[in-house]
């Protein structure tokens, strides 16, 4: 069987972009479980470039909380793109996705060691959604990460804290 990778574009509930890069031996069969999923959610699939437009690949490291001030000069260096504080005071570093590791590199040499890595996908933009939209969103992507082929999912949706703190982990 001949695998081959899909990106489906849609458009969910409350204006929200959503993308869902899939893996797959019968694009037929993907297509339509991905499209079930958007419209038992409220939403609907879009055409190619649809809404990747307003995605971007970013590299990612995580780093638990520390010298925010130090580890930035080192990562912008070294060619980071952004240094963020997050709510839970771990510090993110996005880079270009072909400087992840020459910046990785460079930190480690400067002993700040990555919880995490990753190459990923961010929105530009973020929509805000709450409510009942929320709710037929968060179920939307649940549908679809539960989905066998499907590997990653990307939404521009900015879901707020009470909200996600009832979610299930």
């Amino acid at each position: 069987m001949n695998f081959e990778t899909v990106r489906y574009e849609g458009y969910g509930p409350g204006g929200t972009a959503v993308l869902a890069d899939c893996l797959t031996g019968d694009r037929e069969r993907t297509t339509g479980a991905v499209r079930r999923a958007f419209s038992g959610c409220g939403g609907h699939l879009g055409a190619r470039g649809s809404v990747s437009y307003l995605f971007q690949d970013v590299g990612a490291l995580r780093f638990e909380a520390g010298d925010r001030v130090a580890l930035a000069a080192v990562a912008l260096a070294a060619g980071a793109e952004d240094v963020v504080t997050r709510a839970d005071g771990s510090i993110e570093v996005l880079t270009a996705p072909a400087e992840l590791a020459m910046v990785a590199g460079a930190l480690r040499a400067a002993g700040f060691i990555a919880a995490a890595g990753e190459l990923t996908v961010r929105s530009s933009t973020l929509v805000p959604v709450s409510g009942e939209a929320a709710a037929a969103l968060a179920q939307l992507l649940e549908s679809l990460v539960s989905l066998e082929d499907v590997r990653h999912v990307y939404s521009n949706a900015a879901l707020s804290e009470p909200f996600l703190a009832r979610l299930p982990a």
